[in-house]
């Protein structure tokens, strides 16, 4: 009897005792409620009945941050979302100085994007995206170093606009489509004018081009398959008449 009471004690105090860590996960070591170095990966022995662990995984976490309600600088109400990427760089700061790291997070990320988005206008939100990630990664960077954690990178994710701003940007951006065309039009037809000036301009200068220009368009007429001919009379034979008159 003496001796199974022995075995189970053995084996609860290995069981207690000996921990197995994977490569991405350290444990911070808690002695009589006194903190001690962080250990792993590997084998790691604890003291059964004196020290407690908390394991703290060091990968990339990806957190989503919820659909919050903004209301941009020229009072726009929209909705925005985005996506966090942290990991923690030291353990202990994320065991003592925090009490749930991941959730304090979570709720920093939410108050800053509204915060951020809040201080801009719609046309900025939605233009300038880039930027905004970065003034997000900066004040949530500066806010978690505290924790031992590193925001790596912040993306808003999408924009929900009112049905009415929907309606009023597509309006804007037909108007704007309309706007190009009838300058790429006003532009086509001084550049038409223009060569048709110079053309006048060759012509008056040489006044046999006109007549080459008659020949090509009797040839062009010619070619058609239509009835009726068409010979052009040379100007130049009704000036003797139009002198008189």
């Amino acid at each position: 009897m003496f001796y199974i009471v022995a075995l189970v004690l053995i084996v609860f105090f290995l069981m207690s005792a000996i921990k197995i860590l994977k490569e991405y996960d350290r444990a911070v070591i808690f002695r009589l409620g006194r903190i001690i170095k962080p250990k792993g990966p590997g084998l790691i022995i604890l003291i059964p009945l004196i020290d407690k662990m908390v394991k703290v995984s060091l990968r990339l976490v990806t957190m989503d941050v919820p659909e919050q309600d903004v209301i941009t600088k020229d009072n726009v109400s929209v909705k925005v979302n985005a996506v966090i990427y942290f990991r923690v760089m030291e353990p202990v700061k994320a065991s003592i100085e925090v009490e749930n790291y991941l959730f304090a997070t979570s709720q920093l990320s939410q108050t800053t994007l509204r915060s951020v988005c809040g201080q801009v206008e719609l046309d900025e939100l939605l233009s300038e995206r880039e930027k905004i990630n970065t003034r997000l990664q900066g004040i949530l960077d500066l806010h978690t170093d505290p924790w031992g954690i590193k925001v790596a990178n912040v993306e808003v994710k999408h924009i929900d606009l009112p049905e009415e701003m929907q309606r009023s940007m597509a309006r804007q951006a037909e108007a704007e489509r309309e706007r190009r065309a009838k300058i790429i039009n006003a532009e086509g037809e001084f550049q038409a004018a223009t060569r048709l000036a110079e053309a006048a301009e060759i012509i008056h200068k040489h006044p046999e081009a006109l007549q080459l220009r008659y020949l090509q368009t009797m040839r062009e007429i010619s070619s058609e398959s239509n009835s009726t001919t068409f010979f052009p009379l040379p100007i130049d034979i009704l000036m003797p008449f139009l002198k008189k008159s």
